[in-house]
């Protein structure tokens, strides 16, 4: 049993790495304006099971959709600082819990927070990309879930 735990967690680390390093490379080869934000929605993303993967990229797509929205509305009607700050990220998971994506929440926050303190003067133009950024990271995700298996692992509970 620890055997196939160790293969397991191998498996999903491939699957990972491999989602990770394809979402990066195309949204750098595509410039992109920030790939990094495609390779963490991959790696956040991608599990052994596809049914897993698609769950999870469906809470991180509304929930960067959730976080950006509030981000840029608030940055626009109340300017970045600490304050508003503090008031976009509450709101972002509040929306969240509302809506039942809680398991969201948090990242709704944090991409809130990110718009909100980094936008540049355009804050909706910076949502959006952040929002395009994440939606090719969980699309590439999802590819690399959907790949079959390579190793077939038994799950009958014998040692071998």
């Amino acid at each position: 049993m620890k055997h196939r735990t160790e293969v397991v967690g191998i498996l999903l680390a491939v699957r990972v790495a491999l989602a990770a390093t394809i979402a990066f490379a195309l949204a750098d080869l595509l410039q992109l304006p920030n790939p990094i934000y495609a390779f963490i929605a991959a790696v956040i993303v991608t599990d052994r099971s596809p049914q897993i993967s698609r769950k999870l990229g469906m809470t991180r797509i509304a929930s960067t959709i959730i976080g950006a929205a509030t981000g840029a509305a608030l940055s626009w009607i109340a300017g970045p600082g600490v304050i508003s700050l503090g008031i976009s990220v509450l709101v972002a998971i509040l929306a969240c819990q509302a809506l039942r994506i809680s398991e969201g929440a948090k990242v709704a926050g944090y991409i809130c927070g990110l718009i909100l303190i980094e936008h540049r003067g355009e804050p909706w133009l910076y949502a959006f990309d952040r929002f395009i950024e994440t939606l090719f990271g969980v699309i590439v995700a999802w590819g690399v879930s959907a790949v079959p298996h390579l190793i077939r692992i038994e799950l009958d509970d014998r040692e071998p």
